[in-house]
C-alpha cells in the first residue's frame, strides 16, 4: 500500500485556471473541531463531480515505540484488513466499483489513508473510515498474513535489491543518534515476528484515535453539508488518551561519518551522503528544499552536469531533502538532504567525492546563477500546484500541514515562500549546512571490491 510522492493520475481532469500571480491562489476552505477532538478540514472544488480524502494519524516511522520497528508501517497494512461490520475487502470494493481508488502510505511523522471516487460514493467513504477508526478485525490470522506482506515488501525492495535503499534507510540510521530518528522504520524481521495480537490492539488503542488524527476532505460538494455528514458517521467514535510524543531533537553533529558497506547485489559502487537540515519551521528548510533540487533535480541540475557529464565521475546522480518523505516541505523532525550516487568501478570514493565537494563549494561560493534559480522556483511552484489541482492529492497536503501546525495555511504558502528565496539565501545555505562535520556518508562496494578494512560502522 505505500507510495513515495506518486502523483495520482486516475482522476478525472480538473479545470482549475491559476491567476497570473499563482501563489495566491487558494480555493475555499474551512476547519472544525468535533468534540471528540477529529480535526476536519473542508475544500469545496466542482471542477468535476469528485471527492478526494486524506486522513492522517500522528503515528509514522519516527515515533513508534521502542522495540516495535515497522509497527507503523505494519498498521499501515492492518487497517485494510476489515472491521468487524465491513470485513476485509469491503472498502476496496465500495471505492473500486465506482472507478475510485484507495491507498495508504507510512511516513515519517505521520500514517496517512486516502481515496479518490465519485462524489456519489462520499457518504460510504466516511462511513467506511469512520468503521475503521473505532475498531479492527483483531485476529491471528490478519497480523500473520500482513506480517508476511511486510516482510515480503522488506525482501523485495531492500534485502533482494541492489543497493537495498540504503541512502534512504540506513542512511538515517547512521547520521542521528536518538532513536526515533535512527532506527529501521521499514521494520527489523525479530520485532515484527514477536509482536502478537495483543501488542497489536495495544498500538492501535494507543494511536489510532479521531483526538490523533485530523480528516481532510476536498471536492464537489457544500462545506456545511459535508461538515454535518462527518459529524454523522465520526461524533460517535471516542477519543482515547495518546503518547506524549517522543524527544526527536538532536545535538549538534561535529565531525562527518563516514561508512564503508559491502553490497552482494550491486555491480558498481554507490554514495550516500546526507547532511542535517534545519527544523520545518526554520525559513532555512524552504531555502534548503530550494537547494536540494538546485543540487539534485533532473540532468540540468548542478551535481548532475557536474559529476555525470564534465567530470564523468558518476553514472546517476540523485536526491533532495526530505527525500524518504511525502515532499521537502512535510517532515516534523530531524531529516537529511541526500545525495545518491552511482559511480563507475574504474573511479574512487575520493575521486567522487573530490568532485562532488567542488560543486557544493561553488554554489556556497556564488549561489544559483539567476536563470537557474528562476528554472527551480517555478517548477518548484508548479509542482505544488499542480497537486494541489488534484482533490485527494490538495486534501493530502491539507491533512498534513493542519496535523503538523492546527492549521492548513502551510500548505497554500508553500508556493509564495519558494518564490522569496533568493540566490544569496541558497549561498548562504549551502556555506551554513553543506559541511563536512555536518555530514554522513556511506559508500557501498560490491562484495567482490571489498576493502578488508570496510566493517560497516564509523570510518
Amino acid at each position: 500500500m505505500t507510495t513515495k510522492r506518486r502523483l495520482l493520475l486516475l482522476l478525472l481532469p480538473l479545470s482549475v485556471i491559476l491567476p497570473a500571480h499563482a501563489q495566491e491562489w487558494r480555493p475555499p476552505t474551512s476547519l472544525r473541531k468535533l468534540p471528540n477532538g477529529l480535526t476536519v478540514v473542508i475544500s469545496e472544488d466542482h471542477s468535476a463531480p469528485t471527492v478526494g480524502l486524506c486522513i492522517s494519524y500522528g503515528i509514522g516511522s519516527r515515533l513508534e515505540p521502542v522495540g516495535r520497528t515497522g509497527f507503523a508501517h505494519l498498521f499501515e497494512h492492518m487497517m485494510f484488513e476489515g472491521t468487524p461490520i465491513a470485513p476485509k475487502g469491503i472498502f476496496d470494493r465500495v471505492v473500486e466499483s465506482g472507478g475510485g481508488f484507495v491507498n495508504g502510505q507510512t511516513d515519517n511523522d505521520f500514517t496517512q489513508y486516502f481515496e479518490s471516487a465519485p462524489v456519489s460514493a462520499l457518504d460510504a467513504m466516511l462511513w467506511l473510515e469512520a468503521d475503521r477508526m473505532k475498531t479492527l478485525d483483531f485476529s491471528t490470522k490478519n497480523l500473520d498474513n500482513q506480517r508476511n506482506v511486510v516482510e515480503e515488501e522488506v525482501r523485495v525492495n531492500v534485502l533482494n535489491q541492489p543497493y537495498g535503499l540504503f541512502y534512504i534507510f540506513d542512511l538515517p540510521q547512521k547520521a542521528f543518534d536518538k532513536y526515533p530518528n535512527a532506527h529501521n522504520g521499514y521494520g527489523d524481521f525479530k520485532d515484527l515476528d514477536a509482536a502478537n495480537i495483543d501488542d497489536v490492539h495495544r498500538f492501535y488503542d494507543q494511536y489510532y484515535a479521531p483526538n490523533n488524527a485530523v480528516l481532510a476532505i476536498v471536492g464537489d460538494f457544500g462545506a456545511d453539508e459535508l461538515f454535518a455528514k462527518v459529524e454523522k458517521y465520526f461524533s460517535g467514535v471516542p477519543s482515547k488518551p495518546t503518547p506524549p510524543r517522543p524527544e526527536v531533537s538532536e545535538s549538534t553533529q561535529a565531525a562527518e561519518r563516514r561508512i564503508t558497506q559491502d553490497d552482494k547485489l550491486a555491480k558498481v559502487p554507490a554514495l550516500a551522503v546526507g547532511y542535517r537540515m534545519p527544523a520545518r519551521t526554520a525559513r532555512d528548510a524552504v531555502v534548503g528544499a530550494v537547494a536540494g533540487e538546485l543540487l539534485h533535480n533532473g540532468q540540468a541540475s548542478r551535481l548532475y552536469q557536474s559529476l555525470v557529464k564534465e567530470k564523468q565521475v558518476a553514472l546517476s546522480v540523485s536526491g533532495g531533502l526530505n527525500l524518504n518523505g511525502a515532499s521537502p516541505f512535510e517532515f516534523n523532525g530531524p531529516v537529511l538532504m541526500i545525495s545518491f550516487i552511482i559511480y563507475p568501478g574504474d573511479k574512487t570514493q575520493g575521486q567522487v567525492l573530490a568532485a562532488y565537494d567542488a560543486a557544493i563549494a561553488d554554489l556556497a561560493k556564488k549561489g544559483p546563477t539567476p536563470a537557474e534559480l528562476d528554472r527551480i522556483r517555478s517548477k518548484m511552484r508548479a509542482d505544488w500546484y499542480s497537486n494541489l489541482e488534484l482533490p485527494v492529492s490538495r486534501a493530502q497536503a491539507l491533512s498534513h500541514a493542519t496535523l503538523f501546525d492546527g492549521t492548513y495555511e502551510r500548505a497554500y504558502s508553500v508556493p509564495e515562500e519558494v518564490s522569496k528565496v533568493t540566490a544569496d539565501e541558497v549561498r548562504a545555505f549551502a556555506a551554513k549546512y553543506l559541511v563536512k562535520t555536518n555530514r554522513t556518508i556511506i559508500n557501498r562496494v560490491p562484495k567482490s571490491a571489498k576493502n578488508p578494512a570496510s566493517t560497516g560502522g564509523a570510518q
